[in-house]
């Protein structure tokens, strides 16, 4: 631009314009979360929470406004310091050839609004997401007098207020950020060169920036190291004294700052950056470093023994461990003290089937239409004829998937197809003639075989897949069940949904739903109906209590005939002193406790909050939040409070911590030496590795009484023979504490993986299930499971057979073994009369099976039919030549392998298999 050119002017729109367009786009947004609010309202208040949503929504618009209030004044007013003014004695700067006007003093005010009010606004957003953080702080319990060994500061500090001043802190530095940013953009405007504002901004930064060094320190108590979590030595007497020096470095930089506001001296900038940076390179770099090389290097263990001692300490408190019962156990290698009618109560329930094949049988029998599914299958305790049984469930939910294409319409989906139907109930080791579950509960109508449990209310409109929301009590009739030829229906009774009332309500409610172009035109929806929404049982307990972490429901059968579902939740932190930081699916956390249990009703919804937990800080303080929202212990109907189970997502996690926390010697820890993961499974039919948590009938040793237990077994690192079991209570007293039974470190035994290497090296047995592989039908490999019976370990295998065209599994062999001996048979009585010494026999093979799979192979006579030892005695012969078949060929001795390639043959025409040539 020329010299004599007219610069042309900045100029901003009025900020009346800019005001009334944020409030048109204000408004829209807020009718739409009008119409969310109103919608919650009324479904909070059909669950009972009002106070809850209300509370939340308070506390959000309460943050929302305290951080877009406080960020918009300091914003406001730092920004009029900075702005440069109109008045000056020059109104044109130049820029080599370029002249830029200074805008008047009204441009730069009305700029600090607009950026003020526009920051303020989405802080305000942005800070509100964080809202439980406050509202624990504020409702905090009485601290507890626990304080760490190095600060000082009780556990309450830890777990409340500290995240809280980490959000305040770095709200303030973000702030500051801002302005420096703004400051250093005007600089260049500053006609007399004084920088009162970037002096201003420098100092405000160097605060904030001390009070985050000054918290940092607290984060050292539960930072990651290689050898343990928690403070080290360095940490102590070199870096937390360091953070000290470095913060009031800051704290003296910011001084310095603020005098060069009215000094202005450029040189105090140097000053002011140059004191914390000298201070960070002797405080922050070399002392840590002398500190490491030169007293730790040389001493670690030595030196860092406390800090191993509380780290050990600390983390089995955080995951609840500090009280767990380790018990020497010294495993026997012999069946001595083994006597099977000492144990015949957990014998008696010894789960042969497994949760996958079980599902995948129930899909086939039970499930009776294609719409329906089994989702998973659960592991329970009931009581028949007086005594505890081991039983397996599964519910049947329907799936809209599943549903023809021709069915998929409105009418069918919201008002007709709206709940599952029933369950089914089998114990753990029983199977019929055919190979199938004998159930105790069964069919639509549901059908039960045990007087004492009866399902009277076998509807299901909440569950684990229904994930869309219905219209009930509807001028349709809900599909029920099918029922020959026809179908039966029925008609919502329950409460908890919410009313559609007037048509203003009903357009509400289709607008949150997305059915405006449904709904409002439904003449089968009458102001009397009421909507059902969220009722998938996770997303509903999510949208109550979000600030839990939930593991996966069982279905329990109340002893009123309802069918209820029980929930694990838990409160996690990240913040325990001390304490090793796990990961899982949500993020990561140093702290857990199953302080709640949650009870959802699966016809009307209804769902109650139990706390189990009450000494646990963090429930506390939600309980202060929410003083509605829980229940004690105590108030859970006894029919649910008998199905209570130790939550498997902490026991796997308590297992996970306990593989190397189980050791209480700091030089063992520190020299990592004994080291244990939890036991794996090699061939299973679930393909992972690591065996899960499962649950058993069992006695003890030493002790009368059969408990409900969930059992984890161990190995020591990278080895596969066995080193301890781990076992978690569910059962009156008793429920929640934890065991631990120790091998000697001396002794070997053997593990899943070195029992299922035995089953493979078993000539009669693989040679079994080879032959069956060939045949077109498959085997599959069931949960190995490692049960103690006093001093023996006994290891359960089944066996299942599937055939090509049937997705149906069916248990063919039962394998038990304990260290020194191995059986097998047809059913786990035959296999345990061989493991106690007296005889067995292997089982048939499949005919019906084989002759699904291969059309030629045609049975003369079913093999069941023949006389059990003609019979028992060829299938032998068969075996044993079809092992020496293998060996031979495998050798090269072909004519040999030709002969026993004959003996097979014949041995499978006198079976009457007609073999083909």
């Amino acid at each position: 631009m020329s010299k004599t050119e007219e610069p042309l002017p900045i100029e901003l729109p009025s900020p009346t314009l800019i005001y009334r367009v944020l409030a048109v786009i204000f408004g829209l947004v807020l009718a739409n979360q009008a119409v969310s609010i109103y919608v919650e309202t009324l479904w909070f208040d059909t669950v009972g929470y009002s106070s809850v949503y209300w509370y939340r929504l308070t506390m959000q618009l309460a943050t929302f406004g305290i951080f877009a209030v406080a960020t918009g004044l300091l914003l406001w007013t730092l920004f009029r310091f900075i702005a440069p003014r109109g008045n000056e004695s020059r109104a044109t700067l130049e820029l080599g050839s370029e002249t830029i006007t200074i805008p008047p003093a009204e441009f730069f005010t009305k700029l600090a609004s607009i950026g003020a009010v526009g920051f303020g606004f989405l802080f305000g957003l942005a800070y509100s997401i964080d809202w439980p953080r406050y509202a624990l702080f504020l409702n905090q319990p009485a601290a507890s007098g626990v304080n760490d060994p190095v600060l000082g500061r009780s556990l309450n500090f830890y777990l409340f207020t500290l995240p809280a001043l980490d959000v305040v802190s770095s709200w303030f530095l973000a702030v500051t950020v801002i302005f420096l940013f703004s400051a250093g953009m005007l600089a260049p405007l500053d006609v007399t060169k004084r920088y009162k504002g970037l002096s201003l901004a420098l100092a405000l930064l160097a605060v904030a920036a001390a009070a985050k060094v000054y918290i940092s320190q607290f984060h050292l108590l539960y930072q990651e190291h290689s050898l343990l979590a928690g403070v080290t030595y360095v940490d102590d007497n070199a870096i937390i004294p360091g953070l000290w020096i470095i913060s009031g470095s800051l704290v003296l930089s910011a001084i310095v700052s603020a005098t060069n506001v009215y000094a202005c001296r450029v040189r105090n900038f140097a000053v002011a950056g140059g004191i914390p940076l000298v201070t960070y390179v002797f405080a922050g770099l070399l002392l840590p470093g002398y500190v490491t090389n030169f007293v730790v290097r040389p001493n670690e263990l030595v030196r860092e023994t406390p800090y191993i001692t509380r780290n050990i300490e600390h983390t089995r408190q955080a995951f609840g461990m500090s009280d767990i019962e380790e018990i020497p156990f010294e495993p026997t290698v012999t069946n001595a003290s083994f006597d099977p009618a000492l144990h015949s109560q957990t014998l008696e329930n010894v789960r042969l089937w497994d949760w996958r094949a079980l599902q995948s049988t129930l899909r086939q029998v039970q499930e009776i239409r294609t719409y329906y599914d089994f989702a998973d299958v659960d592991v329970d305790r009931y009581e028949i004829d007086g005594e505890k049984r081991s039983m397996m469930l599964a519910t049947r939910e329907l799936n809209l998937a599943n549903l023809p294409a021709t069915s998929s319409n409105w009418i069918n989906e919201r008002l007709i197809f709206t709940h599952g139907y029933g369950v089914t109930m089998n114990p753990v080791n029983r199977f019929t003639r055919e190979g199938l579950p004998e159930f105790v509960l069964s069919d639509m109508p549901v059908v039960s075989t045990t007087p004492s449990i009866q399902v009277r209310r076998p509807e299901i409109y909440f569950g684990e897949r229904t994930n869309w929301p219905v219209y009930v009590k509807t001028r349709q009739q809900e599909f029920n069940y099918p029922e020959g030829e026809s179908n039966n229906y029925t008609t919502y009774q329950g409460d908890g949904g919410i009313p559609v009332g007037s048509f203003a309500r009903r357009l509400l409610l289709a607008y949150e739903t997305g059915e405006l172009t449904t709904l409002p035109f439904a003449q089968d929806v009458t102001p009397e109906s009421e909507l059902l929404m969220r009722r998938n049982i996770q997303e509903r307990v999510q949208n109550i209590a979000p600030f839990l972490l939930y593991d996966d429901a069982y279905m329990v059968v109340g002893s009123d005939g309802s069918l209820y579902w029980l929930m694990d939740a838990f409160t996690i932190a990240n913040t325990y002193p001390y304490s090793r930081h796990i990961s899982f699916t949500t993020g990561r956390a140093n702290y857990i406790r199953n302080s709640v249990k949650v009870v959802i009703n699966a016809y009307n919804g209804a769902t109650q909050f139990y706390v189990f937990e009450p000494d646990d800080p963090v429930i506390t303080a939600y309980r202060n939040t929410f003083p509605d929202l829980f229940l004690d212990a105590e108030q859970m109907p006894a029919t649910i409070r008998s199905h209570v189970r130790y939550p498997e997502l902490l026991f796997s996690i308590q297992a996970q911590i306990y593989a190397q926390y189980h050791v209480e010697d700091e030089q063992v820890f520190y020299n990592q030496e004994d080291l244990w993961t939890v036991a794996q499974q090699g061939r299973s039919q679930a393909g992972s590795d690591e065996i899960d948590p499962y649950f058993v009938l069992m006695r003890f040793p030493g002790e009368e009484d059969v408990e409900f237990v969930s059992i984890l077994p161990f190995t020591p690192a990278n080895r596969n023979n066995l080193i301890g079991w781990m076992a978690a209570r569910s059962d009156g007293e008793a429920y929640g504490k934890l065991r631990a039974y120790q091998f000697p470190k001396t002794r070997f035994v053997d593990g899943p993986l070195q029992i299922e290497a035995r089953i493979d090296q078993d000539p009669e047995l693989s040679s079994q299930l080879s032959l069956w592989n060939q045949q077109g039908s498959t085997v599959l490999r069931g949960n190995l499971l490692v049960i103690p019976l006093e001093q023996t370990l006994l290891f359960v295998a089944p066996i299942y057979l599937q055939a090509e065209r049937s997705p149906m599994p069916e248990l063919r062999i039962v394998v038990l073994a304990t260290q020194d001996r191995m059986a097998y048979g047809a059913s786990f009585e035959e296999a345990l009369a061989g493991l106690m010494g007296g005889d067995f026999v292997l089982p048939s093979p499949p005919v019906r099976e084989l002759t699904e799979a291969s059309p030629e192979t045609v049975p003369a006579e079913p093999a069941r039919s023949a006389p059990g030892d003609q019979t028992d005695a060829l299938i032998m012969r068969a075996s044993r030549a079809l092992s020496e078949y293998q060996r031979l060929t495998a050798a090269g001795r072909l004519a040999d392998a030709g002969q026993r390639l004959e003996e097979l043959k014949q041995a499978l025409d006198e079976l009457g298999l007609v073999v083909p040539q």
